[in-house]
């Protein structure tokens, strides 16, 4: 690990701030006494992201913009239902996870009931049945965490491999209401 940074994490925040916002990683480099070179691999990627994501919000809300009112509050109202979804299942995941770890605590403690010198006598044998039915129910309650997992795992590894976005840069033009023969 290399060497602790001289910057706060509030200072890291207003260079990243400052860069989306248009600023040199040069000029800010000079400022805050650091290397471009850090900069650059501190934000990089993620301004790259930020961006990206910025981008398809503006995208999302002119398509939105674009459909009858009807339709975008349909729209608006689908994106509500499938974002209370995604809530639901991410508290699913958690709570799948936290019976699967309690199981196999349970079942761990079970382990201890079983006799070394005889684990197939009677009493060893009931609690090696326990223990097995115990991680078959852990097992199943780490089913939907796992699955959610693996999903972003995948959409991550589907996000890397795709293409980095060229940034864009949005102008926006603002016209004097109070002077409309104001030239723009």
């Amino acid at each position: 690990m290399g060497r602790p940074s001289k910057l706060t994490e509030q200072q890291w925040a207003e260079i990243q701030k400052r860069l989306l916002a248009g600023e040199k990683a040069a000029d800010l480099a000079r400022e805050f006494k650091v290397s471009k070179t850090r900069i650059s691999e501190r934000f990089s990627e993620r301004n790259g992201t930020v961006k990206a994501v910025a981008n398809q919000i503006v995208e999302a809300d002119a398509a939105l913009r674009r459909l009858p009112v009807t339709e975008q509050i349909a729209a608006l109202t689908l994106a509500d239902e499938l974002k209370a979804i995604s809530k639901h299942l991410a508290s699913a995941a958690k709570y799948g996870a936290a019976t699967a770890h309690r199981l196999s605590g349970i079942a761990h403690a079970k382990v201890q009931e079983i006799d070394d010198a005889a684990p197939l006598d009677d009493e060893s044998r009931g609690a090696l049945r326990d223990v097995a039915v115990l991680t078959k129910l852990a097992n199943d309650s780490a089913e939907i965490p796992m699955s959610l997992l693996q999903a972003n795992k995948d959409l991550a590894k589907e996000i890397n491999q795709q293409a980095k976005p060229i940034p864009q840069r949005i102008t926006v033009e603002v016209v004097d209401a109070s002077n409309p023969d104001a030239e723009t």
